[in-house]
C-alpha cells in the first residue's frame, strides 16, 4: 500500500516513536561469505510511527528497525561507520511487503561535519544534531574550523530530510540512514581522520555494505536513491556521480569494505555545497555587489578576481544550459537563471496565493511584473531583493583559513589547509610556503562530482537527479546547482531541478513529489 502524496511542505506529526517487541535472535549462519558484513535479518525492534503526508492525512506506520550495524570490517570509528535500516510491515494495519521496494539511502551530514546514528531511538532519529524537517527551514550555519577543534565535534544541525525519510517508510519503502566519519574528529594523538576524502568514503562503503547483502536487507538493491542538504547535498551528488569509480579503491580497501558495488540509481541533492575549488569564483559572480548582513560591502578587488576565475572556469566546462539556452557563460549566465529557474519560481509561488494574497506580496516586491500569470523581473532587481549575502570574501577557501572547507582538506595534525591556488597566494596566516600541498589536487578530485560529470565522465554514474535550491540561499551560489544539473543533463540523464522562491539554506518544500518521483524513476509500484 502507497501514500499518494501531494506537492507541498509536509507537517510530521507522531514522531516519538514506541517500542513494540525486539525479535532479538542470534545471527543466521553466514553463508555468503561476508564474515562480519553479513546483514542480520533477525536482529530488527518493531516499532510504530506516525506519519503525517503532505495532504495532512495521518498514517501508522509499523517498522522493523536496525540500529548501528557497522559497515566496514575495519573501521576507523564505528560510532560513525555504521547504519541504521527500517523496513515497513503495516501500513494503516495493512501489511506491506518491501522485498521489492525502493531503498532510499538518506545521509544527515552538515558542515561536512561528523554523522552518527548511534543514539538513534528510530527513523530519522540518525545525524548527530538532529536531522531538519521540510518546508524551508534554515540550519544554523556550520562553525569555523577554528571553532571546531574539538575531538569527536559533531555536526550540530543534522543534513538529513527528516520529510523524506518518514514519507518514504509510509509509501512502502526501504529507509537507510548511514553515519559518516566528519572534519573535526581527530585522534588522541591529534591527527583529524574525517577530513577529505573520509565522507564520500565511508558513504560508499555503506551503499556496498547494502548491495553485498542483497536479498538480506529488504528492498531492491539496484534502486537506491540517496539524499541529503548542503555538504550532505554535495556528498549525495558525489556518490551519484562517482559510482564505482576506482580513484576510491584504496581508500575502501583500507577500511574493509564489502566487495559489492558502490553506484546508486538516483540522486536526490539539496542545496549541494559542492565544487569547492572553484566555489568562491561562483559566489562572487553571484553574491559579489551584495553587502553582508552589517551592511559593508565586501573587498570588491578581491570579488573581482574571483568573479574573473569564475568566467574562465565556466567557459572551460562548455555546458549547454537546459531547455535549449546554449553554451553557459560568465555573460549570460544571469539571464539564465531568470528565465530557466527564477522566473518560473517565482511565477508558481505566486499563482499558488489567493487574489489577496499575491496582490500583497506584489504591492510589498514592486520589482516583480505579474502579467498574464507569469512573474518577471531582472537579475539586479533579483539580487538586491534577496539582500544580505551570508559569507566574507573568499567564501570557502579563506585567506585565514577560518571556514569549515578549510578544515576539510586539513591532514594530519594540521587543522586547515587551503585548497585553491588563489587562497594560498594570499594565505594571511604566516604560511611561507606559496604552494598547495601535493596531495590537494587529487583530494579535489575525489570531493567534486563535476570532475565524474565534465573532467571524466563516469560509465556507472546516476542516471536520475532531483537537486533543489532556494532562491535566497546565499550559502552557496546559484550557478553550482545549475551547472551539476547542466552537466548531468548534458550526458543525456534525466534531471529535476527547480529552486524554491523566497526560500533559504535547507528548504525542501515538495517532500512528496520527491517521494512520487522515486516511484516513477524506479518504476515501483506499492502493494496493495
Amino acid at each position: 500500500m502507497g501514500i499518494g502524496a501531494t506537492a507541498g511542505a509536509a507537517a510530521v506529526g507522531g514522531l516519538a516513536l514506541s517500542a513494540q517487541a525486539s525479535s532479538g535472535g542470534t545471527s543466521p549462519t553466514d553463508t555468503t561469505g561476508l564474515g562480519s558484513l553479513a546483514f542480520d535479518p533477525d536482529a530488527a525492534a518493531e516499532l510504530t510511527t506516525t506519519v503525517t503526508d503532505p495532504a495532512g492525512t495521518e498514517h501508522s506506520v509499523t517498522y522493523h528497525f536496525w540500529k548501528a550495524i557497522t559497515y566496514v570490517a575495519k573501521p576507523v570509528d564505528e560510532k560513525y561507520q555504521s547504519l541504521n535500516v527500517s523496513v515497513p510491515v503495516k501500513i494503516d494495519g495493512i501489511a506491506v511487503d518491501a522485498t521489492d521496494a525502493p531503498i532510499l539511502f538518506a545521509n544527515s551530514v552538515g558542515g561536512y561535519m561528523p554523522s552518527s546514528v548511534a543514539d538513534a531511538t528510530g527513523i530519522g532519529g540518525g545525524g548527530s544534531g538532529g536531522p531538519m524537517g521540510g518546508g524551508g527551514g534554515a540550519p544554523s550555519p556550520a562553525p569555523s574550523a577554528s571553532a571546531s577543534n574539538a575531538t569527536g565535534a559533531t555536526n550540530p544541525t543534522g543534513g538529513a530530510l527528516n520529510t523524506n525519510q518518514l514519507l518514504a517508510l509510509a509509501a512502502g519503502y526501504v529507509v537507510v540512514e548511514p553515519g559518516a566519519r566528519g572534519r573535526t574528529l581527530k585522534n588522541s594523538a591529534g591527527a583529524y581522520y574525517g577530513v577529505a576524502p573520509a565522507a564520500i568514503v565511508d558513504l560508499k562503503a555503506a551503499v556496498r555494505y547494502v548491495r553485498a547483502n542483497k536479498g538480506r536487507i529488504p528492498g531492491d538493491t539496484d534502486r537506491i536513491v540517496s539524499a541529503g542538504t548542503s555538504a550532505g547535498g554535495a556528498l549525495s551528488a558525489l556518490l551519484g556521480a562517482s559510482g564505482d569509480s576506482p580513484a576510491y579503491a584504496s581508500y575502501l580497501e583500507e577500511i574493509g569494505a564489502a566487495d559489492a558495488s558502490d553506484a546508486i540509481f538516483a540522486t536526490g541533492a539539496w542545496c549541494p555545497i559542492t565544487d569547492l575549488e572553484h566555489a568562491d569564483g561562483s559566489y562572487e559572480w553571484n553574491w559579489g555587489t551584495n553587502a553582508t548582513s552589517a551592511g559593508a560591502v565586501v573587498d570588491q578587488a578581491v570579488s573581482k578576481e574571483l568573479r574573473t576565475r569564475f568566467a574562465e572556469y565556466q567557459a572551460s566546462l562548455k555546458l549547454k544550459g537546459l531547455s535549449g539556452f546554449g553554451t553557459l557563460t560568465a555573460r549570460n549566465y544571469d539571464e539564465y537563471l531568470v528565465r530557466q529557474y527564477l522566473e518560473p519560481s517565482a511565477t508558481t509561488f505566486l499563482a499558488a496565493l489567493s487574489d489577496s494574497a499575491r496582490a500583497t506580496y506584489l504591492a510589498a516586491n514592486t520589482f516583480i511584473t505579474w502579467k498574464n500569470g507569469r512573474a518577471s523581473f531582472s537579475w539586479a532587481d533579483f539580487l538586491t531583493h534577496v539582500g544580505a549575502r551570508k559569507k566574507n570574501v573568499p567564501a570557502f577557501d579563506a585567506f585565514d583559513l577560518s571556514t569549515g572547507e578549510n578544515n576539510e582538506f586539513g591532514a594530519g595534525t594540521t587543522l586547515a589547509r587551503h585548497f585553491t591556488e588563489y587562497g594560498q597566494k594570499n594565505d594571511t596566516t604566516g604560511l611561507t610556503n606559496r604552494r598547495l600541498d601535493s596531495d590537494i589536487p587529487e583530494l579535489l578530485r575525489l570531493m567534486n562530482p563535476m570532475y565524474h560529470l565534465v573532467d571524466k565522465p563516469n560509465s556507472g554514474r546516476s542516471r536520475h537527479w532531483w537537486i533543489r535550491l532556494g532562491t535566497k540561499d546565499s550559502d552557496t551560489s546559484l550557478t553550482v546547482s545549475a551547472n551539476l544539473a547542466a552537466a548531468a543533463h548534458g550526458l543525456g540523464d534525466d534531471v529535476s531541478h527547480l529552486y524554491y522562491w523566497d526560500q533559504g539554506h535547507g528548504a525542501n518544500t515538495d517532500p512528496g513529489d520527491f517521494i512520487q518521483w522515486i516511484a516513477k524513476v524506479t518504476g515501483h509500484r506499492a502493494a496493495k
